[in-house]
């Protein structure tokens, strides 16, 4: 059985996200823009998301850390030391929200000892609040989630976005050249929409660990897998905005192992 210390913490998770999509509705496509450091966007809608869920969070369990890609209060590493913590990506496609692109989500995953046990991402595009981990079953609205088990073939759909490190190219070739390929701007939703069984699969090789920690436990509880291929990432020993981005693959079993022998050449 689940603890309880877990359970409070699962239910007050899909409240704060909930708490927020009114808000990320009523700013979507019209949120100014800002750029940070790294060239990447940011929108006061980003900043307000994040403040606003780790406030609710941090008044019900001071004792946990909380980390998220808009608040880190320094660039410096910082150790995982708590049983419970919070990796949040208040808007993941933040390029396509400040757009008026529809493909995008809040993210938050809860962590046990670093490593992701349960998800609530909300699907701006679709209204709908995906939720989940392992052990505690997965939802995609009232929906139960699975992965796909259809037969692979030229048709499957594999999220995926091309690599930054064009010497990574050779790699992703023979994704493309079996598989159709989506490439939505958000890779939480590639990840959770492996588990809805939307898509069969997702590859990605510009992503850090903010971008999948919430969608991680879903796809686990919709019996899918997802392994990373440029080093473990889990359990998460630090939370490092300056990490190293992590190329990965997801799906069923079968798609899994086809990816994976395609992405090794």
């Amino acid at each position: 059985m689940p603890s309880p210390e877990l359970i409070a913490r699962i239910e007050a998770a899909k409240v704060a996200v909930r708490s927020q999509t009114e808000l990320m509705h009523r700013e979507f496509g019209r949120a100014a823009s800002n750029w940070k450091s790294d060239g990447t966007r940011v929108t006061a809608v980003d900043i307000a998301i994040s403040e606003a869920i780790f406030r609710d969070l941090a008044a019900r369990f001071p004792s946990d850390q909380f980390f998220s890609e808009e608040l880190a209060e320094t660039d410096a590493p910082v150790p995982v030391t708590e049983r419970f913590s919070w990796v949040l990506d208040p808007i993941d496609g933040t390029n396509n929200f400040a757009l008026g692109i529809a493909h995008c989500a809040i993210s938050l995953a809860l962590c046990e000892m670093g490593e992701p046990v349960y998800g609530v991402v909300y699907d701006l595009s679709r209204r709908t609040l995906m939720h989940g981990g392992p052990g505690f079953g997965v939802l995609d609205g009232e929906r139960a989630m699975h992965v796909s088990s259809a037969a692979l073939t030229p048709e499957s759909i594999v999220g995926f976005h091309s690599p930054v490190d064009k010497t990574l190219v050779p790699r992703a070739a023979g994704i493309i050249g079996n598989f159709k390929v989506r490439s939505l701007g958000s890779a939480t939703l590639h990840l959770a929409y492996v588990a809805a069984g939307i898509i069969e699969g997702c590859v990605d090789f510009n992503v850090r660990i903010w971008d999948l920690a919430a969608a991680i436990p879903l796809v686990r509880a919709a019996g899918g897998e997802v392994h990373f291929l440029n080093g473990a990432q889990l359990p998460m020993r630090v939370f490092d905005l300056k990490m190293k981005k992590i190329i990965y693959l997801a799906g069923g079993p079968a798609m899994s192992a086809r990816l994976k022998q395609l992405m090794q050449g």
